[in-house]
């Protein structure tokens, strides 16, 4: 909004960009101190619509660079190049509780100029392979060129199904990078997936002829790491470069024997712990504490032999990850593996630390089980230290990889958009 008669030139740079990248937002044209509002819109996949705006006083030459000048209110303030993505919130009358509220009416006026910006997680040359070998079900993203590329194979949490975005994103990056479904929605499915299960997809993305056998990590969020953290210390089939486990914990370990499903059982007998706040969310982070003493009831840290990066949202709801991280940290330094562990700790951030730029989710709907009731999870985190963390961890994530999986590896020139 500002003065009558007036025509803002707005650009956006680049117009085209990976989800991971920043773009340049400036606003030209316009009369000395000027207020201005600059309004994000966007329409999720499931047509819901989220929005974000700043306010910003133009300089002496009628001019806004976002990269530079401060925001003075709105779903962010001070200088926050991509405030207009992070701090996106559901505009007014959505649906409750949506993953991831404001003045009022943006989508009603008319602005004054306006651009189309599109993010991408998956940049071009990247091919999309669906796997369903060996029983295994998962997607696998590959880089453009002839390879060999480093793998990683990308496990999320116990909400189940097939979640792309983040492989498709590492495989922009110069990662073959495989996303893991191993929780179904048929529970009895989920009684046949255990060790054979995760050591044969392993080998399928070891095996592929653009995959550089010795250089493959695993990557897990949440349940994620109990697998990571599991197979990695005791599975003989699997013998990862390097490990990320994010917002995880080792409390709660798969046996040899043991299936995903009995694994949640075990998880599920605890959580008279859990408790809901004042709005009725649910909290888990109690449900696996204290740490267990017994060594039989976790992880055996000592048996990691591979490098190990551990990232923690201090205000993760969900899962007891600070108090697990210091205990992991302890075992190790009991087992003389210290060495191999990085962590990286985020103060104010939730559970659901992913790549950067996304609107921060502190609750939305869960479903504990197949053929459940909804329920209304607490993850967790406050929206400028989760974006912080978001941004920072990943950027080093990235690096962790590209240590200790590219040394030797063909480099490989991303492709830009």
């Amino acid at each position: 909004m500002c003065e009558m008669g007036v025509i803002p030139v707005l650009t956006v740079k680049p117009s085209r960009a990976l989800f991971d990248e920043k773009f340049h937002v400036v606003v030209g044209n316009l009369p000395p101190t000027q207020e201005v509002t600059l309004h994000s819109l966007h329409q999720s996949e499931d047509t819901d619509y989220w929005e974000a705006f700043g306010h910003y006083v133009s300089d002496a030459q009628g001019r806004i660079t976002v990269f530079k000048d401060p925001s003075v209110g709105g779903t962010y303030e001070g200088v926050e190049p991509m405030g207009l993505l992070w701090s996106m919130r559901p505009v007014p009358g959505s649906r409750p509780e949506l993953r991831g509220h404001m003045s009022q009416g943006f989508r009603e006026q008319a602005a004054l100029a306006s651009v189309v910006t599109e993010r991408w997680y998956m940049a071009p040359g990247v091919r999309r392979v669906d796997i369903t070998e060996g029983g295994v079900t998962g997607t696998l993203f590959l880089p453009p060129g002839p390879g060999p590329f480093p793998g990683i194979l990308d496990m999320w949490g116990g909400s189940g199904g097939l979640v792309e975005y983040r492989a498709a994103l590492l495989a922009s990056q110069g990662f073959a990078a495989m996303a893991l479904i191993y929780v179904f929605r048929d529970q009895n499915k989920n009684y046949t997936i255990g060790y054979p299960y995760f050591e044969t997809a392993f080998r399928l993305l070891q095996d592929h002829p653009l995959v550089a056998a010795d250089r493959i990590a695993l990557l897990g969020l949440s349940l994620g790491v109990t697998v990571v953290l599991s197979i990695t210390a005791y599975s003989e089939a699997v013998k990862p470069r390097c490990c990320v486990c994010i917002s995880g914990s080792h409390a709660c370990r798969i046996g040899a024997t043991q299936s995903i499903e009995e694994t949640s059982q075990g998880i599920d007998k605890k959580y008279t712990k859990a408790r809901t706040d004042e709005e009725n969310r649910i909290i888990w982070r109690d449900v696996l504490l204290p740490i267990p003493e017994d060594i039989d009831l976790k992880v055996e840290m000592g048996r990691i032999t591979c490098p190990l990066l551990l990232v923690v949202g201090q205000d993760d709801q969900n899962w007891a990850a600070v108090e697990s991280a210091d205990d992991m940290k302890q075992m190790m330094e009991r087992a003389g593996n210290s060495h191999l562990l990085t962590t990286l700790s985020y103060p104010g951030a939730g559970h659901l630390i992913e790549p950067p730029y996304g609107p921060h989710c502190r609750a939305c709907t869960f479903v504990l089980q197949p053929g459940q009731q909804r329920v209304v999870m607490l993850w967790g985190g406050l929206t400028k230290p989760h974006a912080v963390a978001q941004e920072d961890s990943w950027e080093k994530i990235l690096g962790f990889l590209r240590e200790h999986l590219c040394h030797s590896v063909k480099h490989h020139v991303q492709s830009r958009l």
